[in-house]
């Protein structure tokens, strides 16, 4: 499979952005095997999860629970160290399995683009 990228604009510091379509059509059509999604960023990471609005808004506070803004030496350089602890922890990337162009994904199961740093344009490859 060749390797495509798509861009990501973010409205928030801390948005998570349903990026499944934009996965898919990246895809071509007759691919059967594995993709791996990865964000080119260290304040930004892709997760699998459901995109029911209501839990986007829950993992959006968790994010934010579990890493605080302030305190940390990295802020001294550039005022993100948060974003970038929430990243690490959430992983740059997913493999997904294929079938027939189409990602085979469970019922529940979407393509979560999660901005830790924003707003900003994020740049998303597929190969």
């Amino acid at each position: 499979m060749s390797d495509t990228a798509f861009t990501v604009s973010t409205d928030d510091r801390l948005e998570v952005r349903d990026v499944t379509g934009e996965v898919e059509r990246a895809l071509p059509d007759d691919t059967s095997g594995t993709c791996t999604v990865f964000v080119e960023h260290t304040t930004a990471g892709v997760v699998i999860n459901e995109a029911e609005p209501r839990l986007v808004g829950d993992i959006e506070s968790f994010l934010a629970d579990l890493v605080p803004d302030e305190g940390w030496r990295h802020d001294e350089l550039d005022g993100n160290a948060d974003s970038h602890l929430r990243a690490l922890v959430l992983g740059a990337s997913e493999t997904i399995p294929v079938e027939d162009g189409k990602l085979a994904l469970g019922r529940w199961q979407s393509v979560l683009l999660v901005e830790c740093d924003g707003p900003r344009e994020r740049t998303v490859r597929v190969v």
